[in-house]
C-alpha cells in the first residue's frame, strides 16, 4: 500500500480520490488552504475516514515547505504525490486583469513548482516515487472564455514534460490526468473578470460567456457518467499498474471530446520520442509506456 499526498484534497477531485484510496488501504495525507470555514465539514469527513490533513497555501513557499514536511511526517514517508490543487478562470480574455491572470498561474503552475521543490529531495533520495498531476482537456486545446485557465494548464503540461525526463533517472515516474469538465464546486470558485468599462465595448457579445456556461451545465446534467469519481477511478487504475509502465497521459472524459484529445496526445508522444531520439536521449522517456 502506498503513502499518498494529495494537494487540494477538499476539492472536487481530491475528496473522492482520497476516499477511494483510503478504502483500498492506502495511507493518505492531504492539504487544504484553510481547515476552517467552507472546508470544515469536508476536512472532518476526510479525517474521520483516516486522512491526515495539513493546512498549506501553495502560493507561499514557507507554507508549502512546512505543509509537505508535516504531511511526510504524518505518512511516515512518501510514495505518491498527487498535484491536484488548482483554481479556474472564466471570461472574455481581454477583460481578465494581469493581476488575476497572475494569481491563476501562481496557483496552477508556480504552486506545483513549490510543492515539487518541497517533496522531490525525499523522492530522489529514496530513488523511487510516482507523481500525478491534474491537468485538463483544455490543457491540450483552447476554447473560448477559458484562455487564462487553459494557458495555465498548457504551462503545467510543459513543466511536467520536463519533470518526466529529468526525474526518470532518479526512479520517479510522472503521470498527467486530463479530465473534461466535471460538475464540481470548482466552477463556484472561478476567477472572473471585473472590468465593466472594457466589457461595455463588447456589446451583446459580453453575454456570451454566461450563455456558454449555461450550455455547459445543461450538458453535464445530461451526461451522468461525467462525474469527479471518474478521476478517482483513474488514479486507482494508475496506481494498480506496474511501476514504470504507466501511461504518461490519461484522459478522463465521457462527453465525446476525449477520443480527439487521445489522438492528439498519441501524435505528440510520437513526436516527442522522435525528437529525443535524434538527440540520443530517448532513454529519458523509459519510465512511461
Amino acid at each position: 500500500m502506498a503513502k499518498v499526498l494529495i494537494t487540494g484534497i477538499a476539492g472536487g477531485f481530491g475528496k473522492p480520490t482520497a476516499l477511494a484510496l483510503l478504502e483500498r488501504g492506502h495511507t493518505v495525507a492531504g492539504s487544504v488552504r484553510r481547515c476552517e470555514g467552507r472546508n470544515a465539514d469536508t476536512v472532518a469527513e476526510l479525517e474521520a475516514a483516516g486522512a491526515r490533513i495539513v493546512a498549506m497555501d501553495v502560493t507561499d513557499a514557507a507554507s508549502t515547505e512546512a505543509g509537505v514536511a508535516q504531511a511526510i511526517a504524518a505518512l511516515g514517508g512518501l510514495d505518491v504525490l498527487f498535484n491536484n490543487a488548482g483554481i479556474g478562470a472564466y471570461g472574455i480574455q481581454e477583460l481578465m486583469s494581469p493581476e488575476d491572470m497572475g494569481h491563476v498561474f501562481d496557483v496552477n503552475v508556480t504552486g506545483v513548482q513549490r510543492v515539487m521543490r518541497a517533496a522531490l529531495p525525499l523522492m530522489r533520495a529514496q530513488a523511487r516515487g510516482t507523481v500525478l498531476y491534474t491537468s485538463s482537456l483544455i490543457g491540450r486545446i483552447a476554447t473560448p472564455f477559458y484562455g487564462t485557465y487553459s494557458a495555465s494548464k498548457w504551462a503545467l503540461e510543459a513543466i511536467v514534460e520536463c519533470y518526466r525526463t529529468e526525474l526518470s533517472g532518479f526512479g520517479i515516474e510522472s503521470c498527467i490526468i486530463e479530465p473534461g469538465a466535471m460538475p464540481t464546486a470548482f466552477f463556484d470558485g472561478m476567477v472572473t473578470p471585473n472590468d465593466p468599462d472594457r466589457e461595455a465595448g463588447y456589446g451583446d457579445f459580453a453575454q456570451a460567456p454566461a450563455m456558454s456556461a449555461t450550455g455547459l451545465a445543461q450538458m453535464l446534467d445530461a451526461t451522468p457518467a461525467q462525474r469527479p469519481e471518474r478521476v478517482a477511478e483513474a488514479v486507482l487504475a494508475l496506481l494498480d499498474m506496474p511501476f514504470g509502465l504507466k501511461p504518461f497521459r490519461t484522459v478522463v472524459d465521457h462527453t465525446g471530446v476525449g477520443p480527439e484529445i487521445i489522438r492528439y496526445n498519441d501524435v505528440l508522444h510520437d513526436v516527442t520520442r522522435t525528437v529525443l531520439t535524434s538527440f540520443g536521449i530517448e532513454r529519458m522517456l523509459d519510465l512511461n509506456t
